[in-house]
């Protein structure tokens, strides 16, 4: 089973891979007349264009792009003048704790109030359904923007980013990015969650556990939580996704130099290789996400594995 889904992995990659390669090679306007700006001579264009191997055919240059991005060569930026690999690096720094800090926040919120709500508890069910019935309708963006104006005058920064240097004292500056992603992910999280942990209250097993005396803590804890395990991690490494997607607007609205802010720029710059680079690292993320998913559904849920 493992073996299939890593060949799956592969596959999916290189397909993406190929993709990524064929929408940004179609791109409207000559890459190398951009870079040089409109007051270039046709020589220089042309000299241009041979030293970034545009003159070659569309397939020979594929194979040297797929080739140089397996060992993580993409290239050097047109825009900044530094390998995108680099790049990336940087910016990956900012976009990883991100997505990380915001579905650790979709989690804390989302599953308490799942679990108190699967027990029908009027005040969580109505927090449950207030929470998804709003974070469902607001985007991400669109609550980022609410935070900037809430938090104007607050003690929490409201945009920019000023990088890693001095440790844990940039991450105040994540926070209210975090919010923005977690919202929309914790009002679905919690709605699945809930559906879930509900079912595996209605099993019989769980009734003979609760016949036998044990606390709605510990038949929680030892019976439900295990049996809509599955579903919980399936959704959750949907949510990566969707907070990976979700980054590069919010990354824009709080100014922060992450994976998504450069991609909006290389798109503006025509910058091929930093946006092939980017969309990559995107789809990537994606892939081995939900790769990592599938695994740890296929150990918990012996249903899964065939």
């Amino acid at each position: 089973m493992l073996a299939r889904r890593v060949a799956v992995l592969v596959l999916s990659l290189l397909a993406v891979a190929s993709l990524i390669f064929l929408m940004t090679s179609i791109l409207p306007g000559d890459q190398a007349a951009i870079m040089l700006g409109t007051s270039a001579s046709p020589e220089t264009i042309a000299a241009l264009r041979a030293e970034l191997g545009l003159d070659r055919p569309l397939w020979l240059r594929y194979l040297h792009w797929i080739a140089d991005a397996a060992r993580g060569d993409f290239g050097v930026s047109a825009t900044y003048g530094v390998p995108v690999s680099r790049l990336l690096a940087e910016r990956l720094s900012v976009t990883l704790p991100l997505a990380g800090l915001a579905m650790l926040a979709a989690t804390l919120l989302a599953l308490p109030l799942a679990m108190a709500a699967a027990r029908r508890r009027p005040a969580a069910e109505a927090a449950v359904a207030l929470l998804a019935q709003g974070g469902i309708a607001l985007p991400g963006f669109f609550i980022g923007i609410l935070l900037i104006l809430a938090f104007q005058a607050g003690p929490l920064p409201t945009g920019g980013f000023p990088g890693w240097q001095d440790g844990l004292a940039a991450l105040p500056y994540l926070i209210l990015p975090a919010i923005a992603l977690a919202v929309p992910q914790a009002a679905v999280l919690a709605r699945v969650a809930r559906g879930a942990l509900k079912e595996a209250l209605s099993q019989d097993h769980v009734r003979t556990a609760r016949a036998k005396g044990l606390t709605d803590a510990a038949i929680m804890r030892r019976h439900v939580f295990g049996s809509a395990l599955p579903a919980i991690l399936t959704l959750a490494g949907l949510q990566l996704s969707y907070l990976v997607a979700g980054a590069v607007l919010v990354e824009n609205v709080f100014v922060l130099p992450g994976l998504g802010r450069l991609a909006i720029q290389a798109l503006a710059q025509r910058d091929i290789p930093v946006l092939q680079g980017c969309i990559l690292i995107f789809v990537a993320m994606v892939v081995l996400v939900n790769f990592a998913i599938e695994t740890l559904v296929a150990a918990a849920d012996p249903r899964a594995r065939t």
